[in-house]
């Protein structure tokens, strides 16, 4: 478990984790709890399949409460029937080894809860089964702060912000992209600007100064960065801004070529089988138009994927010698490049390339920032 993570969870951690959930069934007595994690228990040692769902339905109840009740006995047998040992923090030692692991696998391992539970059993953890790492997540993700706190210090951070979705609920994340670290991340109803106005500003509270901010060009972002962060640069990040509005048409011209190419083939051969002089004529005559829709249908391709892959080479900050780059020279070939798209006559592609013409303002600030670092090396 990562020191941040293990700061964060004490000492809430082991009181939140004994909890006793799901109390608001009166109904459900003591002995019909017992039969259910008796009946459940079961099943899972000696893998039956569907019990689980079986008892959900017939007592009205979710599968993940099922898996709760059959964890808790399995845990209370564990300890009623273990090897005796003088150590009596050995039963917490061993909880707290399977949480570790847990994480480990979750968030640093990108495995999902199916593999986390294989992985857990095959080292014979406490906590293996499904239900008890969803539920074990769960509580630990309700105890974890949305902001990280930087104890009393101001931390100067690059801040990378965009929003991800739950279903169609905005999600507001900020990421260091040093270390990947969520810096923040909160489930917002908008993500309009004051949203985003006070995300900024819960980070700055928590001792986080922005260097810069790096983004897409959401309108909601921008206006949040703007009330809140005016005082810092915004960078415009390449993907978005190039990579991914350019990319999407290199791949379009390549479909759209590839499929010309089967056209004129597949007219070249109703021509070579042609029988009458009639049907040879106007097969022939079809085979050259698609020749030229061919020809031309590979030219656009060519031509926009050259210029496209001249455009990305310019966003390197260094050279393949690995020399600083000027940024004024890399501007100006990107502004070349997209007058030339801006010239053809596919109309979407113009309005991709006018699009990226309009954050050529806020493209390129990271060649500012490289060029200080390699200054203040060469001062040193």
């Amino acid at each position: 478990m990562t020191p941040l993570i293990a700061t964060a969870l004490q000492p809430s951690l082991d009181n939140s984790l004994e909890r006793r959930l799901f109390t608001r069934r009166s109904d459900l007595t003591a002995v019909i709890r017992l039969t259910i994690a008796n009946t459940a228990l079961n099943a899972i040692l000696n893998r039956k399949w569907g019990v689980i769902t079986d008892l959900s339905k017939v007592y009205d109840i979710s599968r993940p409460f099922v898996y709760s009740l059959a964890n808790e006995l399995k845990q209370l047998g564990q300890f009623l029937f273990k090897d005796k040992t003088n150590d009596p923090q050995a039963l917490t030692r061993e909880r707290k080894r399977s949480i570790e692991m847990m994480l480990s696998i979750r968030l640093e391992g990108c495995s999902s809860i199916g593999h986390v539970s294989t992985v857990m059993k095959r080292q014979a953890c406490d906590l293996s089964a499904i239900g008890s790492i969803s539920q074990t997540l769960s509580r630990i993700g309700g105890i974890l702060p949305m902001t990280i706190d930087a104890q009393h210090a101001r931390q100067y951070l690059v801040f990378a912000s965009d929003e991800i979705f739950s279903k169609t609920t905005p999600v507001l994340v900020t990421v260091d992209p040093c270390s990947s670290a969520i810096l923040r991340i909160e489930l917002s109803e908008t993500r309009k600007a004051d949203d985003w106005k006070n995300h900024f500003e819960c980070l700055m509270d928590n001792g986080m100064e922005p260097i810069y901010l790096v983004s897409d060009d959401g309108v909601g972002l921008r206006a949040g960065h703007g009330a809140a962060l005016s005082h810092t640069v915004r960078q415009s990040d390449t993907y978005h801004a190039v990579a991914h509005t350019l990319g999407h048409w290199v791949e379009r011209f390549e479909k759209t070529a590839y499929k010309a190419i089967k056209e004129e083939y597949e007219r070249e051969q109703k021509m070579q089988s042609a029988k009458s002089e009639r049907a040879k004529e106007k097969q022939q005559k079809l085979y050259r138009q698609a020749q030229n829709v061919c020809e031309k249908a590979i030219r656009e391709y060519d031509d926009f994927s050259y210029l496209y892959y001249c455009i990305i080479k310019e966003l390197h900050v260094f050279d393949s010698e690995g020399n600083l780059r000027h940024k004024q020279q890399a501007e100006e070939v990107i502004k070349t490049g997209l007058q030339l798209i801006e010239e053809s006559d596919n109309e979407g592609a113009r309005k991709a390339a006018q699009k990226v013409r309009r954050t050529l303002p806020d493209l390129f600030h990271y060649f500012d920032v490289a060029e200080g670092i390699v200054n203040d090396c060469k001062t040193l």
